[in-house]
């Protein structure tokens, strides 16, 4: 049964950070828990960042599109404002509203409140972008053939998806570089997530982090063909998916 993901303003961390800074210049700190790893925070700045400031993984995602685009998990809209700028007809969706009233605000032309996931949102696109470990919207591998489902109602045939994202064998293996996890546990690269944002608490969520190997098994799986199109420095990678026609 479909669960929709979208959120109210009061339970949206990420989005009044993103507002606050997008009204003042200024923004507090947006605290990241997990039960795998310690308290994090992220930068609320690095979500309005320009191309140049973006990573080569990044940058080489946004040279790659092609045709109409949809922007996954959008944020501030630091990929789809350039791309848009650029002449590309972008469509950016984010199930936060908050974000989607700043990406209004900043003169993105198309821009919905949506779930990826939901059933009613059904279009014909050229590229799907999904970038910031973008394959975590996906949550849990055993969602992987509902995502490829939804892709091929998303996506021309031969359209791609772009997405990054990272192994965490890192932080399983030890000196020899063995893998040190539990078999029973489910696939290492699910995680917990919640965020928090002054007085604001989100809801927890599932994120995927995926290895470029068992995305490519899925991908063939469910017909689209998998290329490892760049690697990063630590671990992480850019994947292009290609429908198959």
């Amino acid at each position: 049964m479909y669960r929709s993901a979208l959120l109210s303003p009061s339970e949206d961390p990420m989005g009044s950070a993103i507002l606050e800074y997008f009204e003042t210049g200024k923004a507090g700190r947006l605290r990241v828990l997990s039960s795998l790893f310690d308290e994090d925070e992220m930068s609320v700045p690095m979500l309005f960042r320009a191309p140049s400031d973006m990573s080569p993984l990044e940058r080489k995602a946004m040279s790659e599109c092609r045709g109409r685009v949809l922007d996954v998990g959008a944020g501030a809209g630091c990929h789809a404002l350039p791309l848009q700028q650029q002449g590309f007809s972008v469509t950016a969706i984010d199930v936060s509203p908050l974000s989607v009233e700043v990406m209004q605000r900043r003169g993105i032309t198309e821009v919905q409140h949506v779930d990826l996931f939901d059933p009613q949102f059904i279009d014909s696109f050229d590229t799907v972008l999904m970038l910031m470990n973008g394959s975590g919207i996906i949550g849990k591998i055993d969602r992987l053939p509902e995502f490829f489902k939804k892709m091929k109602l998303q996506l021309k045939p031969g359209g791609q998806i772009l997405m990054d994202s990272s192994d965490l064998r890192y932080i399983f293996e030890d000196e020899d570089g063995c893998m040190d996890i539990d078999l029973n546990a489910g696939y290492y690269g699910e995680v917990d997530f919640r965020m928090k944002y002054r007085r604001i608490t989100g809801r927890p969520f599932d994120w995927l982090y995926i290895d470029f190997h068992t995305l490519a098994y899925h991908a063939s799986e469910n017909g689209f063909t998998a290329e490892l199109v760049q690697e990063g420095e630590h671990y992480d990678y850019l994947a292009r998916l290609v429908r198959n026609t």
